[in-house]
């Protein structure tokens, strides 16, 4: 399976960060840091620079199985509603709407405008998932790590990639 995460310039970036250090080995993972979300990374993640439009995920025949904006800024989430691909961030996640694959938007903000949302209910009909950064405290989260955890492994759920994240429901 290959997976795309892409961090944008929204609060959270440690989030994305952190769903793409979790994938297990057995995914091929790569990573997009949109021009905002300026983070610097050690050199062992593949790092695509999302100025770089002709890299993999820019194209259907790279056979992306998923993919993840963690955070999604309201930014991104417009571009990626009108179809608007001037970044490889935005044109991966064309991409993988094309290619009717999975793609999974983690908005980060509070509350969602109206455009945010009537975008977001565009994405959904296209089947496209929209799933912010909301805790189940059912799994008794006691750190913020936890917290992350619990995220990110719905997230996985979700891709229907296995983990050992969170305390499920009983």
């Amino acid at each position: 399976m290959k997976v795309v995460i892409a961090l944008s310039g929204a609060s959270g970036v440690q989030l994305g960060l952190k769903a793409y250090q979790k994938l297990p080995p057995s995914i091929q993972k790569y990573l997009i840091l949109t021009d905002h979300a300026k983070i610097v990374l050690d050199k062992e993640y593949h790092i695509l620079k999302d100025e770089a439009i002709w890299e993999g995920p820019a194209s259907g025949s790279f056979g992306v199985d998923a993919m993840i904006v963690a955070p999604c800024s309201m930014n991104t989430l417009a571009k990626i509603a009108l179809g608007i691909a001037d970044n490889l961030a935005t044109r991966a996640a064309s991409v993988i709407i094309k290619e009717r694959k999975t793609l999974l938007l983690a908005p980060r903000e509070l509350p969602f405008s109206p455009i945010a949302l009537e975008h977001m209910s565009k994405l959904s009909q296209l089947n496209v998932i929209i799933a912010p950064p909301v805790l189940g405290y059912y799994s008794e989260p006691k750190s913020i790590e936890q917290m992350e955890d619990f995220i990110i492994g719905k997230w996985f759920d979700l891709l229907g990639i296995e983990h050992n994240l969170y305390k499920r429901w009983r």
